[in-house]
């Protein structure tokens, strides 16, 4: 296929170099030079603007920071260029009903749309070993399933337009909140006199286990490799997790739903940053 790929950061340079890996012709368009630059080593053609990558397109894949730049790229660069029929997948992690919003305004322009949030992180993006939860038609799904398993490992359809998006904040703030509160125990065995190691051992094959701590546990040389077996070097961002954790605090807001511990787990992150400057 011939496939515009919007969007080329830390995320999305694997992801098209993926598509590249997989057969497919990639048209490719990031406001960086330095990621253009990088997109053509890794097999991909560039283009000056969104509009001339979508131009021609089987299917446009995006990866972008926010809502309001994901509804800009659509309907100033990629509505009209695309060819009508042409599969549009939006890959970024925004708001629900931006995405819905979206969704519908390519409907009316004859494109089938789906919202594609992933997780996996710019590893998972590299070794194209992505989870995607994905909104939208089950026809919209059948034709962008062969695409996105050439990114992912795990092609998950989540329902209606805005569905993905749904399930990836959702996600996400199960992961900030147990993220941290990983982060606290190990400090707390720590100090009670117990070896981590041994702590490790124990509650990874207790109630307490969890994603944080058997994929992604803070403590150097305990469990599988993780950013506190390289020095604490920055892969996905206390910025991004932040993204994630206030979305999911917008939709608490807009659905009536109380989030207690979402919200003390966004006033922790931002407490980190202050403090730190993490990123």
């Amino acid at each position: 296929m011939i496939i515009a790929f919007i969007g080329l950061g830390n995320m999305g340079a694997g992801m098209a170099a993926n598509l590249v890996k997989a057969g497919h012709t990639v048209r490719a368009f990031d406001l960086s030079a330095a990621a253009l630059e990088r997109a053509e080593a890794n097999g991909c053609s560039t283009f000056p603007t969104a509009r001339e990558a979508a131009t021609g397109a089987d299917a446009v894949v995006s990866m972008l920071p926010n809502g309001a730049i994901v509804r800009s790229v659509y309907t100033a660069e990629v509505f009209g260029a695309a060819p009508a029929g042409a599969l549009l997948l939006d890959c970024s992690t925004i708001d629900v009903a931006t995405a819905r919003e979206v969704a519908g305004a390519a409907e009316a322009q004859g494109y089938a749309m789906l919202d594609a949030p992933v997780s996996g992180g710019i590893g998972g993006a590299n070794a194209g070993t992505l989870t995607f939860m994905v909104g939208g038609t089950a026809e919209g799904f059948a034709r962008a399933e062969p695409i996105l398993k050439a990114m992912g490992k795990a092609v998950i359809h989540a329902g209606a337009p805005g569905a993905g998006q749904a399930a990836k904040i959702c996600n996400n703030m199960i992961l900030g909140g147990t993220m941290i509160v990983t982060c606290e125990a190990f400090a707390l065995a720590e100090k009670l006199g117990l070896d981590l190691q041994t702590f490790y051992d124990i509650s990874s094959v207790s109630s307490g286990q969890s994603w944080s701590m058997t994929s992604y546990c803070p403590v150097p040389g305990v469990g599988p490799q993780s950013p506190a077996d390289n020095g604490y070097q920055g892969g996905f961002a206390a910025g991004l997790m932040l993204k994630d954790l206030k979305l999911a605090l917008e939709a608490g807001a807009a659905t009536g739903v109380p989030l207690a511990i979402g919200g003390r787990a966004a006033e922790l992150v931002v407490y980190g940053e202050t403090t730190t400057g993490a990123e």
